[in-house]
């Protein structure tokens, strides 16, 4: 992964708090696509502006996609 260990834990611990508390029968019930699913859960996290400051200066779309997905556990 070429995102940096700093940024990723950043990352895991706000994804892994918005995930509490909307739980994950938000992806179940809604019938999202996992990749719709994190990056819904990193906008309701509050990490749209975060990413775009931090983030998208060395990473794409794919790179934040991986960390997200071994973050939340979907595919």
């Amino acid at each position: 992964m070429k995102m940096k260990q700093e940024h990723y834990d950043y990352l895991e611990d706000k994804i892994q708090r918005a995930e509490k508390t909307l739980g994950i029968t938000y992806h179940n019930d809604c019938l999202l696509s996992g990749m719709r699913y994190r990056w819904d859960l990193a906008h309701a996290a509050g990490l749209t502006p975060w990413i775009c400051k931090h983030l998208y200066s060395y990473l794409d779309d794919n790179h934040i996609d991986t960390a997200l997905r071994k973050i939340t556990k979907t595919s």
